[in-house]
């Protein structure tokens, strides 16, 4: 590969201050800021010539086929929204290496999971198609190996290997939109729970915002997905009680009224001082958007309903309910069972809570 292809004489401004890659990948407006023309571009790129065109406006400087760093660059320099005249991204502060800055722009999909580190992810020079998630405001169509997903809603970028790309629960359903393997569905959704990339709550609201979660092979994957991650959290929780010693609950039991009402079951439970632990594996509360139906979020609304409702009729009986995320666990395991033993130390202090009935569920 010949990185030093000159540019066209008369370039008013140096390359020194450019990345390598950005040496070899650029745009039409980005080599009109170092003084090419779009004909001389034109020129360098016809049958023979040391340059080709990638993408709609965006230009290899050098021949033979690009590397995945080119393709993903040059995806992303196609997407993006330019952020200034002249095209050109904007600079670090001195002193600090370059670092292009793509506006509104984002790797998806099975290159993006490939750059979080999923294992069962595909290799990029596999690729045929590289996603690439813009606003549903952007006029923009696919082109060569850039296929452009919208949304009325970016996500926040993350950073994989210098690039943005989009949070695994989202990449994670746009790769899945496109897959038809079930299979291949069901490790990916495995990676990210393993991995400890996200929790299986938030992939769940990605695909059924996505409404993958009438496909059967989709279905399927996220009830493996589900039982996989609520015994992962179960493994940690009993690890919170175990490392961090807290004395022994009773575990995964139904509490009930004496000849009364079911009152819910919990994970654990120090009958001692009416102290329950429940893991909370709802999916994040869901912000509406603006296309949303008026029936949309009833069943999520449901959900949330009926968890208050549990916990506050547990807590008018005296009992104690300390909601635990996966998340929370997985994250900062020290400072949730502070919470707990808090919990039961304060026990003493209150009045003492209804005789229920504890039952193995």
């Amino acid at each position: 590969m010949n990185h030093n292809t000159p540019l066209p004489p008369a370039s008013p401004r140096p390359l020194r201050h450019l990345s390598d890659v950005q040496r070899r990948v650029m745009t039409t407006a980005q080599l009109r800021a170092h003084g090419v023309s779009p004909a001389a571009a034109g020129e360098q790129c016809r049958a023979g010539g040391p340059w080709q065109q990638l993408l709609p406006g965006v230009f290899l400087l050098h021949p033979g086929p690009p590397t995945s760093e080119e393709r993903l660059h040059s995806v992303l320099l196609y997407a993006a929204r330019e952020t200034s005249p002249s095209g050109v991204p904007a600079q670090p502060g001195a002193g600090e290496p370059h670092r292009p800055v793509y506006a509104e722009a984002m790797i998806t999909g099975l290159a993006a999971l490939t750059l979080h580190g999923f294992p069962s992810a595909p290799p990029l020079p596999s690729l045929e198609r590289i996603d690439v998630l813009v606003s549903c405001r952007r006029r923009l169509r696919s082109a060569g190996c850039a296929h452009v997903l919208r949304t009325p809603d970016l996500p926040v970028a993350e950073e994989a290997t210098g690039l943005p790309v989009a949070p695994v629960p989202r990449a994670l359903a746009d790769a899945v939109a496109g897959l038809t393997d079930a299979g291949a569905v069901r490790r990916l959704l495995s990676d990210a729970v393993r991995g400890g990339y996200c929790e299986p709550a938030a992939v769940v609201r990605e695909l059924k915002l996505a409404k993958l979660l009438g496909r059967p092979h989709v279905v399927a994957a996220v009830d493996a997905l589900l039982a996989e991650g609520r015994s992962i959290a179960e493994d940690r929780l009993y690890a919170m009680v175990r490392h961090h010693g807290l004395p022994d609950p009773v575990w995964n039991v139904d509490l009930r009224l004496p000849g009364g009402p079911h009152l819910g079951g919990v994970d654990a439970y120090w009958p001692e001082q009416a102290v329950a632990v429940e893991l909370d594996t709802r999916a994040p509360r869901p912000r509406r958007r603006p296309d949303d139906g008026p029936d949309a979020g009833q069943e999520d609304d449901a959900m949330w309903s009926e968890y208050a409702r549990k916990r506050e009729h547990l807590e008018r009986l005296g009992i104690t309910v300390v909601h635990i995320t996966p998340r929370k666990l997985r994250e900062c395991m020290e400072q949730q069972a502070a919470v707990v033993r808090t919990a039961l130390m304060a026990s003493g202090d209150r009045d003492p809570a209804a005789y229920v009935v504890v039952l193995p569920q």
